[in-house]
């Protein structure tokens, strides 16, 4: 799901070419590809400690960016971490292989609805270990709007010309639009893909920029009165900036869930197990959780973090039934090709 600008961890962390990576011996390490600053770096530091094994560590910033490397099969990674809807894609296209959970003992401490939920793209539960999720929503400033915000229609309102932030990404932007509309945000129907396009386009006038990551420091800074924004990022939000608020939109959003899978190229495969095995130990977790601010699916974590507010929190951890809320489900190359093309002519315009 996901999600913060690409930086150096530390210089313990060794961020490598991974053309080379192919040319040489895996021996005892770990190649892992993930989303920037989703991993607290002292989990890599106490993971190389306890095990021996060499962490090398590469970032990328969309699914779609880290779906072109490992379809091309240039790069041997042991361990990515996609969301949801690109985990059925890969799993489609036979890019992944089954993970051995009899050396992951530990999964036992993730939640039953998170195994629940992972089945919307991992029918049969075989490749996917759930690491993170959360909600897709509206982060607003209460000194820059007129009234709150609680619907996504209000990102069309001409009163936040230019105040608008929108996030750069085929799948979330297409979600809103279609949300707004009362249709799904799995829709492939031409006709109702079509409208949203229109929407996007209507909308353009008001919006001041596509981000995926700066979304966070724009609305931390006031440089914006209103943005499309993910659940955990809104936490740290508001955390540096008291008047931001986060709202799931009456209409209802996303629910995404990113998970570690082990591409089928993978030459270290008993070492990411470990690895996996290691991330799902309660105390990992809520080092992570700390760090990252995303919601962590360990039920044990969870339990431990001290702060009542945050550990009770609806941003953090929503109660489900209150919302209308839809897994993104990997939709088939067809109609992937229709939200791509669309997508192209929503930022032409």
């Amino acid at each position: 799901m996901k999600k913060l600008f690409v930086l150096l961890l530390t210089s313990v962390l060794v961020l490598s070419s991974f053309t080379a990576c192919g040319k040489e011996d895996g021996g005892n390490k770990l190649y892992v590809y993930n989303w920037g600053e989703y991993i607290d770096p002292a989990v890599l530091e106490m993971f190389e400690e306890e095990t021996g094994i060499q962490v090398i560590y590469d970032e990328f910033e969309t699914n779609e960016s880290m779906y072109s490397k490992i379809s091309a099969g240039a790069s041997l990674y042991d361990l990515v971490c996609p969301s949801d809807y690109m985990i059925s894609k890969m799993i489609t296209e036979d890019l992944l292989q089954p993970i051995n959970w009899d050396h992951v003992p530990n999964r036992i401490y993730i939640g039953e609805d998170y195994w629940e939920m992972s089945k919307g793209f991992d029918e049969e539960g075989q490749y996917a270990l759930p690491y993170c999720w959360g909600t897709v929503g509206i982060l607003y400033n209460t000194t820059l709007v007129s009234e709150p915000i609680d619907e996504w229609a209000d990102l069309w309102d001409p009163q936040y010309t230019d105040e608008v932030l929108m996030q750069d990404s085929v799948r979330d932007a297409f979600m809103v639009a279609l949300i707004k509309n009362g249709h799904s945000c799995n829709s492939q129907t031409t006709e109702e893909l079509e409208l949203a396009k229109q929407e996007l386009i209507n909308q353009k006038p008001i919006v001041q920029a596509y981000v995926v990551d700066q979304v966070r420091d724009k609305m931390i800074g006031g440089e914006a009165a209103i943005g499309v924004i993910y659940s955990g990022e809104a936490i740290y939000t508001q955390r540096e900036n008291p008047d931001l608020e986060y709202v799931i939109p009456k209409e209802g959003s996303n629910l995404w869930i990113d998970s570690w899978v082990i591409p089928k190229n993978a030459r270290n495969v008993e070492n990411a197990e470990k690895f996996l095995d290691f991330l799902c130990r309660p105390d990992i977790a809520l080092l992570n959780f700390d760090y990252i601010t995303y919601s962590t699916p360990n039920v044990s974590a969870r339990e431990m973090i001290e702060d009542e507010e945050i550990r009770n929190s609806e941003i953090a951890f929503p109660t489900l039934s209150n919302y209308n809320l839809e897994v993104y489900k990997y939709l088939g190359e067809e109609t992937e090709t229709i939200y791509n093309n669309f997508w192209k002519q929503v930022k032409a315009y």
